[in-house]
This record gives structure tokens, C-alpha cells and sequence, in this order.
């Protein structure tokens, strides 16, 4: 969402990352009172705009006259899907209420390949995902990855096999959760995995080397460097 700029999660900050080559895309979204699923990643507008109050009580045309870092718009996130139609987007539903309208622009838009929807609350995706059907994209929930990682020191372990990926910190609590063991599990089982939000360079490379599929962050020039230096930007 281009946090680093100060422009997070405006057209403004995914066109820059797309200008940059960048095809890979992350966001958040809420929706409005009048049920509007807008991309921004915080319930309230007071922290990076010039306006204030809690999205979901508020109408989108309140929403929209508010400006991001004093000058960007909030924008719809149907709009960000056809500004940018080469690019794959990672979305996280971060209120119930984003949970239908999410689902439903994405069956009525045909874009069940340039969507993978994760959420913090594990209950959230299960049910977007039995709203959707087999076709919605999602990542792991939290009692996946730890079953991933169980699986990953030979534990058996339960793991919903509908996810398509493992989106994870590389540490959790001062315990490490991506290493080359987790990693090679769950290439084995099919699934990719994407470490956030990793800002360090040195983190990046390292992450790679052990063979992470997909990186979040914030310093998009940082990652475009590194993978540069690795010959594997295109």
C-alpha cells in the first residue's frame, strides 16, 4: 500500500508501484455505512487524512472528501481493480462488514484470479470463502500456519487445504515462523509463502534464500534492489 511514502493506499502510491514494475499489489479495505468497499487500512480516517470518524458509520461521500496525507483521495477499491488490470492483489478484509461487498465485486468483476483475500480473524475468511466457493483465493489462518509449522518438525497436523499461500511475519512473539524447514513444507503441500512487512535488506535477501515466494514491504525502491541485484526483477 506504499505506507513509506505517506501516500498508503492511494491510487497515488499503486501507481507508483506499478510504474516501478511492481504486479504484486497489497490493501486493505472497510466498508462504508452505505456499504462502499473502500481501500485504507485503518477503521478511522483520523490518522492519515485530514478527516475523522469511523469508516463504517460513515457515507462514502463523506469518506471520499477526505484526503490522504492532505491530498489524495480514499479510494473505492472496485476502482483500484480496473485502474490496474495487469495486477494481482493481496486484500485483507479488515471489518465484517467489507466481508460480502468484497465477494461480491469479485464475482461480479470475474477477478477470481487477481484476488487472494487473508484477515487476521480466521473465522472471517472461512466465511468468505464459503460465501465465494472453491474459486476465492485465500492464505493460511492462524491455526494454519502454526499447523504448517507443526507439519514442518513432522507433527502431523490438521491444515485447511483450500489456502493458496502462507502470508506470514518471519517472527512471531521473538519465535522465528519462516525457516528453510517451514518453507520447503509448505512448497511440498502447495502453497506459497509471503513474508511481511520486511523494510531491511538484509532480511530480504536472506528471506529469498531460503526461498519465500513473495515479500511485503514498505521501502518498495529497497525490494526492487535487492531483487535487481539477484537478477530476478523483470
Amino acid at each position: 500500500g506504499g505506507t513509506a511514502d505517506g501516500l498508503e493506499n492511494t491510487a497515488a502510491a499503486f501507481r507508483r508501484a506499478v510504474d516501478s514494475g511492481y504486479r504484486y499489489l497489497e490493501t486493505d479495505v472497510h466498508a462504508t455505512a452505505d456499504g462502499k468497499l473502500v481501500a485504507f487500512h485503518d477503521a478511522t480516517l483520523d490518522r492519515v487524512t485530514d478527516g475523522g470518524g469511523r469508516i463504517g458509520s460513515l457515507k462514502w461521500a463523506d469518506v471520499h472528501h477526505a484526503r490522504v496525507a492532505g491530498s489524495e483521495p480514499v479510494p473505492l477499491f472496485e476502482d483500484l481493480l480496473e485502474a490496474f488490470p495487469e495486477a494481482r492483489w493481496n486484500v485483507d478484509i479488515k471489518a465484517e462488514p467489507a466481508l460480502v461487498p468484497l465477494v461480491e465485486l469479485i464475482r461480479r468483476t470475474g477477478a477470481w484470479d487477481r484476488v487472494c483475500v487473508g484477515s487476521f480473524s480466521e473465522s472471517r475468511v472461512a466465511r468468505a470463502q464459503a460465501l465465494a466457493g472453491p474459486r476465492l483465493a485465500t492464505s493460511l489462518g492462524a491455526s494454519g500456519v502454526a499447523a504448517l509449522r507443526l507439519r514442518s518438525f513432522g507433527i502431523p497436523a490438521p491444515l485447511r487445504r483450500s489456502a493458496v499461500c502462507a502470508q506470514v511475519p518471519e517472527t512471531q512473539s521473538g519465535v522465528r515462523v519462516v525457516d528453510r524447514r517451514f518453507v520447503r513444507t509448505a512448497h511440498a503441500l502447495g502453497l506459497q509463502v509471503h513474508v511481511w512487512t520486511v523494510n531491511d535488506r538484509e532480511r530480504m535477501a536472506a528471506l529469498l534464500d531460503l526461498g519465500a515466494d513473495g515479500i511485503m514491504t514498505d521501502h518498495l525502491g529497497t525490494l526492487v534492489e535487492v531483487l535487481k541485484e539477484r537478477g530476478a526483477w523483470q
